[in-house]
């Protein structure tokens, strides 16, 4: 299997959607990159793969958007507050 270069902003992409549970691993990810890709080029055609309805794909863009509120509101929060936070179920 080729090894795959992430630029910093797609690292940090991944560990957002695993860190908020949108994906498990990166692999999940890659995958869903790929079906999108090969639904666009007609090869999927126009329904998605069996394992990725449509409300998958609706939670994981919800819980993107989270983290960029999240993140764009916690700019000035230090790591242990936000680890203290997710540690009390409020992060």
């Amino acid at each position: 299997m080729p090894n795959v270069h992430l630029t910093d902003a797609m690292q940090e992409y991944v560990r957002d959607q695993i860190a908020v549970g949108a994906y498990a691993n990166l692999s999940e990810i890659v995958r869903a990159g790929i079906r999108l890709l090969m639904r666009n080029d007609g090869v999927l055609g126009a329904t998605v793969a069996a394992n990725e309805t449509e409300a998958a794909i609706a939670r994981r863009q919800q819980a993107a958007q989270g983290v960029r509120a999240i993140r764009a509101k916690m700019r000035d929060v230090s790591d242990a507050e936000l680890k203290q936070w997710r540690e009390e179920g409020r992060g």
